[in-house]
């Protein structure tokens, strides 16, 4: 059907289909959040994304047909609770930075909250609806996979951390005069941190938030 003969159908023949398809759409939208959530559930409870798709399929009391009509396999799931997790990330670090009244109390809050959102512990700090699996082990699992993905679901936090620089430099707290490069080393060197917190037997050799806004704030000479 052309748009002209759409155009020329009834009124009442028009509001029925889109009510037609609000409400298929409405139902493809919680099907596809059963799914995610039953992902976040098992990621929850182990502490990994070790999971199968059965697995999935099982605690959603959905179908493995169902499933591939929305997403193409494991990785593409994982990349929507990647995506999913940096949305939530976002809201909860604005949310944080509402109370300082400062530009380098609120660049302080930005690192420190990045930091725990990073940050593998033995108990998962909870963070939005579920707890998470640390978004900087999403980042690396994807960033050779399918990069331009993971750069699109980081934007908002680097913006956010370009922002906060800006104002500070405009408050004359700090000298940087590459904003943007300054974001993105303070970005690598919290994020990237995670590493060697995994990696190091001693607890006490494990890199704090404090200790990692205290690396960064020398770093950019405030």
């Amino acid at each position: 059907m052309t748009r002209s003969e759409e155009e020329s159908q009834p009124a009442w023949r028009q509001r029925a289909v889109v009510r037609g398809l609000s409400a298929a759409r409405s139902r493809a939208e919680q099907r596809v959040q059963r799914y995610m959530d039953a992902a976040f559930e098992l990621m929850d409870e182990n502490g990994t994304t070790e999971f199968t798709i059965q697995d999935v399929i099982d605690r959603s009391k959905q179908s493995l047909r169902g499933f591939y009509q929305y997403f193409d396999g494991k990785d593409e799931l994982l990349l929507a609770l990647f995506e999913e997790s940096m949305r939530e990330s976002v809201a909860d670090m604005t949310k944080v930075l509402k109370p300082a009244d400062d530009p380098m109390t609120r660049l302080r809050a930005f690192v420190i909250r990045l930091h725990e959102w990073c940050e593998p512990t033995a108990s998962p700090r909870k963070r939005g609806r579920h707890n998470r699996v640390p978004i900087s082990e999403f980042a690396l699992q994807f960033s050779s996979k399918d990069p331009e993905r993971v750069r699109e679901a980081l934007a908002p936090i680097f913006r956010l951390l370009v922002e906060l620089l800006d104002d500070a430099v405009e408050a004359k707290v700090i000298p940087a005069t590459d904003t943007r490069r300054a974001a993105t080393l303070v970005q690598q060197t919290v994020m990237c941190g995670w590493i060697a917190n995994r990696l190091a037997e001693d607890p006490r050799r494990r890199i704090k938030a404090e200790e990692a806004w205290k690396f960064c704030l020398n770093g950019l000479g405030g």
